[in-house]
C-alpha cells in the first residue's frame, strides 16, 4: 500500500508541475521572402508570429538588407483585390498569426544583392510589448522552387 501511494506521488507531482508552467512565448517562424521577377519592383515577404501570454500588436519589421519595408493586407473589395497598407497587426494572446500569400505580407524594397546571394534576409520584428525579434527569412528566387507570387502589382 505504500509503495502505491508513493508511486502516485511521483506521477501526480509531474503533472501538477506542468499545470503551472508559463505559457509559450511570443515568436516569429516560417520567414521568406519571394523575390520579384522585376528587381525594380519590391518582393514579398510571409511568416507566422506564435502569440505569447499576452496580446500584442507587430508594430514594425525592420532589416539593414533592404532599403525599407512595409506591411500590407490584400482583401476583396467590390469584386476587385484591393491592398492597403498596415501601421500594426494585431497578435491576440497564444494564437498565430499567418503572413501568407493572398493576405497579409510585407512589401520589401530594394534588396540587397549581396543579401540576395547569401541566400537569407535578417529580419528584426518589433512589438508593442516592446520585444525585439531577429529572424532570417529564406530567400526564393523569382521562378524558383517557392510559393506562387501574389497577383497583386506590388509596383506603386
Amino acid at each position: 500500500m505504500m509503495r502505491l501511494a508513493r508511486l502516485a506521488a511521483l506521477i501526480a507531482v509531474p503533472l501538477a508541475l506542468s499545470s503551472c508552467a508559463d505559457p509559450a512565448p511570443l515568436y516569429v517562424d516560417q520567414a521568406w521572402v519571394q523575390l520579384n521577377a522585376n528587381p525594380q519592383a519590391p518582393s514579398s515577404g510571409y511568416f507566422t508570429i506564435h502569440g505569447g501570454p499576452e496580446a500584442v500588436q507587430l508594430r514594425d519589421v525592420r532589416t539593414e538588407g533592404a532599403l525599407r519595408i512595409e506591411m500590407h493586407d490584400n482583401a476583396m473589395k467590390d469584386g476587385k483585390m484591393t491592398m492597403t497598407p498596415l501601421a500594426a497587426v494585431d497578435v491576440p494572446a497564444q494564437t498565430k498569426v499567418a503572413f501568407a500569400p493572398g493576405g497579409k505580407h510585407l512589401m520589401i524594397f530594394g534588396i540587397n544583392p549581396a543579401v540576395v546571394k547569401e541566400g537569407t534576409i535578417s529580419l528584426m520584428f518589433l512589438f508593442s510589448n516592446g520585444d525585439r525579434l531577429p529572424v532570417d527569412a529564406t530567400i526564393k528566387t523569382a521562378g524558383g522552387d517557392a510559393a506562387p507570387m501574389n497577383a497583386m502589382d506590388h509596383a506603386h
